[in-house]
């Protein structure tokens, strides 16, 4: 079986799966195979439960005259099939990928970019080398514009995803201490996520600018087309305001504030407001989709729990996005506490990493400072430090925080997010 065989079959389907438990009438599954199990297995069973075509890559499971198809690799064969339906798409497709702030950057941007197109975009966190394809894969023909994140741990995988993608407009949303340890220290943190600068350069796209950030200038010095904004001269120049730490963007003397705390967030504000002006969206327009936005994946989320205000920003932490939520808490006014959870795939900059993070919160004269995991526990022995969330937990059934703010910050694999019910 090869793509263009299969195409037809594709355009028919419903949509593209790998979970064996959401197949619904017409979809195509990929049988991925795992350590301990294959889903080729569960292939006739699709099938009866109304799968349009299965793809396994295991030979003895063919069954062509149930359309169940025999491929080498279902992980080549799905990213192929992206790579040849994104070449029958005529759409502008927006990649982006950064350290911090990309998935509530592309959140903004498709709220902004669907005041006025119909947008498909990455869903949840499905922005690696599967999810991409997914992604492009549930792009139909009523679509306009595509909005593709793209994350990685490790050098070369922004390029492959850059390959598949093919992005016509491209954004970094800044660089940070993030996926230390797979991307060989800060250095190549840079030179991994510059990979989509390059894919862009080397195919005369539009690269997104934030002129604020030295690296972002650097790398795009003397490059054009770009897309820019930070400064006077910039194509879009926004200003920063905040109310009730909600942060906000001004745009030729009108505000528009959003329901997102910290200043960490301005940039994102103005990389979805610039893209939407640049399509030729209004600014009253921008203004509403900015304020209409609520963020509901734990990240710089703002939630009222009684007379408390709580903070949740647990979907992922390094020591960049740690020191940002650190300081932009530190202005609430009233009490304090903050739970911070353990930065994870550091590497051996781990320890020095998460010393640097207790010392500041430490200079930032919190009211009380909990730590959960293993690496803060190590530098933090005197402290309130427990091993795991569930610990922490268990402490708190029998004491209770008093503070009028908590700000909840770790990374994904800490879980702190278990925490709101004992809060």
């Amino acid at each position: 079986m090869n793509i263009e065989q299969f195409y037809p079959l594709f355009l028919q389907a419903g949509k593209v799966t790998i979970d064996s438990r959401k197949i619904a009438e017409n979809d195509i599954f990929f049988a991925f195979s795992g350590e301990n199990f294959n889903a080729a297995t569960l292939a006739e069973k699709a099938i009866d439960e109304g799968a349009l075509a299965v793809i396994v890559e295991l030979p003895e499971f063919e069954n062509r005259d149930r359309n169940i198809f025999y491929v080498p690799s279902t992980l080549e064969f799905l990213q192929q099939l992206a790579v040849f339906h994104r070449s029958k798409l005529t759409i502008p497709f927006i990649g982006l990928t950064g350290s911090n702030g990309k998935t509530t950057t592309k959140e903004l941007i498709h709220a902004v970019l669907s005041e006025k197109f119909n947008i498909q975009y990455t869903f949840g966190n499905l922005n690696n080398h599967i999810g991409v394809p997914l992604t492009i894969l549930s792009i139909k023909p009523e679509h306009e514009m595509a909005v593709i994140e793209m994350g990685a741990n490790h050098q070369k995988e922004i390029e492959l995803l850059c390959t598949i993608a093919q992005p016509d407009f491209g954004y970094i949303t800044n660089f940070g201490k993030a996926h230390l340890e797979g991307f060989g220290g800060f250095e190549g943190v840079i030179k991994g996520k510059s990979e989509l600068y390059d894919y862009l350069k080397n195919n005369q796209r539009t690269i997104i600018v934030n002129e604020n950030d030295p690296i972002q200038l650097e790398k795009t010095e003397n490059y054009s087309p770009t897309i820019t904004f930070g400064k006077d001269h910039s194509d879009y120049n926004f200003a920063s305001f905040s109310e009730n730490h909600f942060v906000g963007l001004m745009y030729q003397g009108e505000k528009a504030l959003s329901k997102l705390t910290g200043d960490y967030n301005f940039t994102n504000l103005c990389a979805a407001a610039g893209l939407g002006l640049y399509f030729g969206i209004s600014f009253g327009r921008v203004k509403h989709a900015i304020e209409q936005y609520t963020p509901t994946n734990m990240r710089s989320q703002v939630v009222k729990k009684g007379d408390r205000t709580l903070v949740l920003d647990t979907y992922n932490a390094n020591p960049s996005s740690m020191a940002a939520s650190l300081n932009n808490f530190i202005s609430f006014e009233g009490s304090k506490t903050i739970v911070i959870g353990d930065m994870l795939e550091l590497g051996s900059e781990s320890e020095k990493e998460h010393q640097s993070i207790l010392k500041l919160a430490q200079d930032l004269r919190f009211d009380e400072i909990i730590t959960v995991g293993k690496h803060f526990k190590s530098v933090n022995p005197s402290g309130l430090a427990f091993e795991d969330t569930s610990s922490l937990a268990e402490y708190l059934k029998q004491n209770t925080i008093k503070s009028d703010n908590i700000l909840l910050k770790g990374s994904r694999g800490i879980a702190l997010e278990k925490l709101i019910d004992f809060i």
